[in-house]
């Protein structure tokens, strides 16, 4: 069972083991059913421009989608690739504009996600203008090559996730939206959800998100194969408008352009906010990003806070319920649309069962007493709906989405008290290497291991001799051949990066590349000031500050509001309103104050220029800012 080959970055070929687990798989699975080749080839009109290539303005790549060419040069996989997930890409990879029907088109694979075009009779409606404003405005244009060149009048969001909502400024000019001549409609709490997400734990599911979408991978059979929802995500500048118009409540009509459209709320869904909707003039249902050609994350491995798959099965059945008489086509957010009413139901009904599924089976085996890795090793879907391809685990996955559920209900511990505190792994790691006869008898046991293909087992056992001694090349090399073929195995593309990425740290080290910055300028300036205080209590460096006591009145002339922030025993808080005893009075416009928190414009130059004024201790103003930590991003993962 030996690897065969290693390339030049030291990456292995499949193993007999891999191959077989592979081949095992695929056996189960219906490629005769081409439906969704029919589907994703449909309607096109034009290829993406350049090899789906796009510049940033200083030439640096912002998106390339030239590096997946070898996927369409092959239709059987490479044995490197699980054969489900290399059909699913594909499909993927297949880019271009394309008519969904007439009056309604996308923008595929110019992004992780796809971007929507609807023709009113007063211009022009986009949906989910991508992640990067440049992969947005080459989508427009591209649109604008082969359509007549209406002006966008209304900008859509179907929920808080960036890849739906961080190119908008590509499309649009927020001078346009402040004078009344662009509208920006989103769900209830989208500004909120986006904001949060991106920024209070954005570092580090950023991150992770390096590792999720294989951003640090080669695009080859041995590395980046696509992420399943998407191929990868760009790298280029994130922007954020606020809605104008906000959708509150399911059956809310609005006309747009001309358009008559019918919403229903789907919060807590696959995110925080979400809603579906129905355009009567083209019969066209989109159930957002709840019903993809794949089987979605009740828990997104980049870190998220775990959805609700109950909640998800009751939109989707609501969905049904709603528009499922009248719907001729879906259209997704990712992914290829549906025609024809039968095959929208199908999607909808199969996406329905497969969540409840999820939901109810979790429960039923927690309530037999078995714990989260127990429960994920047990449940798999049923006859029809294990077999269905959109239900096939290319980006959310049974095993995590049933882990996530059972924590939703019962918290992260499985009730064992052995469980309950145990030791951090770098010291847990270094007692289980010395009790287990040292590091030579770990690896000499874990060969054995591995070349019986028992590569889940090698890469929780070596784990503990990388964490106990992270500089014995011998265990880092074993490990990351381990998690290397747990990769080529991954139906899930997401797994399959997380594996091949942490192989590579593994092999290589921590290697920083171009990444997207969630707390970036405008994400940062559309905080309300209640979560903008939020956003640096959580910066606030607790055990440095100790016992050091501030309270710090902010005065901001430009909203005409006034707050105290209070740093008490390591935690900082604030109310509204201007407390007695202050340390320091700061008088500052709240543009100016995060340009302060951004690093723009440094707090002495603004007090010297008189964009800032203080009364008080201003020494107690510059030791708050002081006490703010900024975060490496490229932090270690797969070692200590």
């Amino acid at each position: 069972m030996a690897m065969d080959d290693r390339d030049t970055e030291g990456r292995s070929d499949a193993t007999e083991a891999t191959r077989a687990a592979n081949d095992a798989l695929a056996a189960g699975l219906d490629f005769d059913d081409t439906r969704d080749f029919d589907e994703a080839a449909r309607g096109l009109i034009a290829p993406l421009p350049d090899r789906g290539r796009v510049k940033g303005p200083d030439g640096e790549p912002i998106w390339d989608l030239s590096r997946f060419e070898f996927i369409h040069q092959h239709e059987q996989a490479p044995t490197t690739v699980n054969q489900s997930l290399w059909r699913q890409m594909r499909l993927v990879v297949q880019g271009g504009l394309y008519e969904v029907v007439p009056g309604l088109y996308q923008v595929r694979t110019l992004d992780l996600s796809n971007i929507t075009f609807a023709e009113g009779d007063e211009g022009l409606v986009v949906f989910d203008p991508l992640i990067s404003t440049e992969t947005a405005r080459a989508a427009l244009e591209l649109y604008y090559e082969h359509r007549p060149r209406k002006p966008v009048v209304a900008v859509v969001f179907s929920h808080s996730h960036v890849d739906h909502f961080g190119g908008v400024r590509g499309i649009v000019d927020e001078a346009d939206v402040r004078a009344g001549r662009v509208r920006i409609v989103a769900p209830e709490g989208f500004l909120e959800a986006a904001v949060s997400e991106n920024v209070l734990a954005g570092n580090a599911m950023s991150r992770r998100s390096s590792y999720m979408y294989g951003n640090l991978l080669p695009a080859d059979p041995r590395g980046q194969v696509g992420a399943g929802l998407g191929v990868t995500t760009s790298s280029g500048t994130i922007s954020l408008i606020p809605p104008t118009d906000t959708v509150s409540e399911t059956g809310s009509r609005m006309n747009i352009a001309g358009l008559d459209f019918e919403f229903m709320m789907a919060p807590d869904s696959e995110a925080p906010a979400e809603m579906h909707w129905f355009i009567e003039q083209f019969r066209a249902v989109t159930a957002a990003e709840n019903c993809c050609h794949t089987l979605h994350n009740t828990y997104s491995i980049r870190g998220t806070k775990i959805r609700d798959p109950m909640a998800w099965s009751k939109y989707l059945d609501q969905t049904i319920e709603l528009w499922g008489d009248r719907a001729e086509v879906m259209y997704g957010m990712h992914h290829w649309p549906a025609w024809g009413r039968e095959r929208v139901l199908e999607l909808l009904g199969m996406g329905r069962d497969g969540y409840r599924y999820i939901n109810d089976e979790t429960l039923r085996l927690a309530n037999h007493g078995l714990t989260p890795g127990e429960i994920a090793e047990q449940v798999e879907f049923p006859g029809e709906l294990g077999r269905h391809w959109a239900m096939r685990g290319y980006y959310g996955s049974l095993n995590h989405n049933v882990k996530a559920t059972y924590v939703n209900y019962l918290g992260w511990f499985d009730g064992n008290p052995a469980n309950l505190h145990t030791l951090p792994p770098a010291e847990a790691a270094s007692r289980y290497v010395e009790f287990m006869g040292g590091a030579n008898k770990v690896l000499e046991r874990a060969r054995g291991a591995f070349e019986l293909g028992d590569y889940r087992w090698v890469a929780e056992v070596v784990n503990h001799v990388v964490f106990s001694d992270p500089d014995n090349r011998e265990a880092r090399d074993l490990q990351a051949d381990a998690l290397e073929q747990l990769g080529y195995q991954s139906e899930s593309g997401p797994w399959r990066n997380f594996y091949l990425s942490a192989a590579q740290e593994l092999r290589n080290g921590v290697r920083a590349l171009p990444t997207p910055d969630t707390a970036s300028p405008d994400i940062v300036r559309s905080m309300d000031l209640e979560l903008f205080f939020d956003y640096l209590g959580m910066r606030l460096n607790g055990k440095r500050a100790g016992d050091r006591r501030i309270t710090l009145v902010c005065v901001l002339p430009d909203l005409d509001q006034t707050w105290t922030l209070m740093l008490r025993h390591g935690a900082l808080s604030h109310r509204q309103g201007a407390a007695g005893g202050a340390d320091a009075t700061v008088t500052i416009d709240r543009s100016n104050l995060d340009d302060v928190i951004l690093g723009s414009a440094p707090l002495t130059e603004q007090l010297a220029d008189g964009r800032a004024r203080i009364e008080g201790d201003e020494a107690a103003l510059h030791d708050l800012i002081d006490l703010l930590d900024e975060f490496e991003f490229w932090f270690n993962i797969a070692t200590p």
